[in-house]
């Protein structure tokens, strides 16, 4: 009898050990199909942007901005509604349709070498620095999950050859797969980071585009690939190249044009003065809207900015507004930062308020 108590107190233990395991994992492991956007960080870009001379110190800092996207699980959910600055997105909101997370952040990160190259040509324009594009291949960013490729493609690797011919863009891969039917197989060769590998991969009907009849449909290997792209100064003194590590999507174009033109002219743009900012940049130097801009200015206040670039508030042409400045203003005097709100539409628009500034002074 004495024995049957127990290893009935020894199997009451087992199941409550059990259970405390399994609330524990519901309540701080259990993904739910949420995203927790918060504050992220302000990172200096004079590291990540390097050039063949670089000659003298900045006096301040220029700094890039961003956001904290993370998983929500229960507990994190539960304390985002006590945390005044945390906003919860669906996973659908940011994701496109089938894209799984990692295929995501494979665009995310195929989004911020768009950044740099747009980056570099806006910089290389102001300064008229003669330049050229070089193209560097096609990067996997979503695998059909329905098409045989996905049993042997992943997002972020290179198609490097069709049928033994080199593949340099995307316009290559359409007219080495012109002509093939669904069910035919064709020779893949593709980098997966140090690794070149080859394997026959069977082609299908690719999905209709919302413009394309049906029996337009084109064969294909069931991807979205990406172009990429280098840009390569005509003289060697002259070539950037940008390193921004785990860092993904375009928002920090204006910031990285920003500190390539500080590296490659003379005078120190930055006057002394803390610079953060955020916005993305086309080659012409036009800065455009990004998300989540409010994040931005707690992340660029508490890494002690005077000043935060802001891009302009946009109304696209069917009359839909983007408030960044408006919000960025907002955010900035809901925490009381004494950080200069400064919004800007160009490259120029941010060069010419820099322009402006006495150099900061010392204490």
């Amino acid at each position: 009898m004495e024995d049957a108590a127990q290893m009935k107190r020894a199997s009451r233990i087992v199941v409550s050990v059990f259970i405390a395991i399994a609330v524990v994992y519901l309540i701080y492991f259990l993904p739910l199909p949420l995203f927790i956007f918060s504050a992220g960080t302000a990172e200096v870009t004079r590291p990540m942007v390097q050039v063949k001379q670089d000659t003298f110190e900045e006096k301040g800092s220029l700094m890039l901005t961003t956001v904290r996207v993370s998983d929500a699980s229960v507990f994190s959910y539960l304390l985002s509604f006590i945390r005044p600055y945390d906003e919860l997105h669906k996973k659908s909101e940011l994701l496109n349709k089938d894209e799984s997370e990692q295929e995501y952040s494979q665009r995310q990160e195929v989004n911020m070498l768009s950044s740099q190259s747009d980056a570099i040509q806006a910089a290389y324009h102001k300064l008229q620095i003669p330049y050229h594009i070089s193209h560097d291949g096609v990067v996997v960013v979503q695998v059909f999950k329905d098409f045989p490729a996905a049993e042997v493609l992943q997002p972020g690797d290179f198609i490097v050859k069709v049928e033994d011919v080199e593949v340099k863009d995307s316009t290559d891969l359409q007219k080495l797969l012109k002509g093939k039917k669904a069910g035919d197989s064709v020779s893949v060769t593709y980098r997966r980071k140090s690794e070149t590998r080859t394997a026959p991969i069977q082609l299908g009907l690719l999905p209709a585009d919302d413009a394309s009849k049906p029996e337009e449909r084109r064969t294909g290997l069931g991807i979205s690939p990406a172009n990429m792209q280098s840009v390569k100064a005509d003289q060697e003194e002259n070539q950037v190249t940008i390193r921004a590590g785990d860092i993904g999507g375009p928002s920090a174009g204006l910031m990285f044009s920003l500190e390539i033109i500080n590296k490659l002219t003379p005078e120190d743009i930055t006057k002394g003065y803390r610079i953060a900012g955020t916005g993305t940049i086309d080659m012409k130097g036009n800065v455009g809207v990004i998300g989540g801009i409010q994040h931005k200015i707690i992340a660029a206040d508490k890494a002690g900015a005077d000043i935060f670039f802001a891009p302009k508030d946009y109304t696209a042409p069917n009359g839909q507004k983007v408030n960044n400045y408006t919000d960025a203003l907002q955010r900035a005097n809901e925490i009381h930062t004494k950080m200069k709100i400064v919004p800007v539409g160009t490259m120029e628009d941010a060069l010419q308020y820099l322009q402006t500034l006495p150099p900061k002074e010392s204490k």
